[in-house]
């Protein structure tokens, strides 16, 4: 089940709620995961990047969290995409992304209740998508 969160135009992250330990399989409950994790992922990229994604939807499945936002490249990051820099922008959001790593699997771990085994994220230019992984 998905749930596509439309973005606010705020100027800081949402709040996280704590949740306590609770199962993703029930149908209610995931899809008020969902929002709030997508949330979260908007709220951090505006306050760390500058610039938060367009739109972003979250999927669970069992053990697994998908999270896949549109848009929110910086100007000096689609400057360099232009100039043909595509591996320099990629480098730099995943090394950016690895400093984030304890604050965004944090954010949630406090959503789910739950903890994270595992995190990866990556970056595509073509459509642009930043893709967030969380394994519990």
């Amino acid at each position: 089940m998905a749930d596509e969160h439309e973005l606010p135009r705020l100027s800081t992250a949402p709040a996280l709620e704590a949740t306590g330990a609770a199962a993703l399989d029930s149908e209610p409950r995931q899809v008020s995961l969902q929002s709030r994790i997508s949330s979260a992922m908007v709220g951090m990229k505006k306050e760390y990047y500058g610039k938060g994604p367009d739109r972003a939807k979250t999927f669970i499945n069992d053990e697994y969290i998908f999270v896949v936002m549109e848009g929110g490249l910086t100007r000096n990051e689609q400057t360099l995409l232009a100039a043909g820099q595509h591996d320099l922008v990629r480098s730099y959001r995943l090394r950016f992304q690895e400093a984030m790593t304890a604050t965004t699997v944090g954010a949630v771990e406090e959503i789910v209740g739950r903890k994270v085994l595992t995190y990866h994220s990556q970056i595509l230019f073509d459509p642009e998508r930043a893709i967030e992984i969380f394994v519990l």
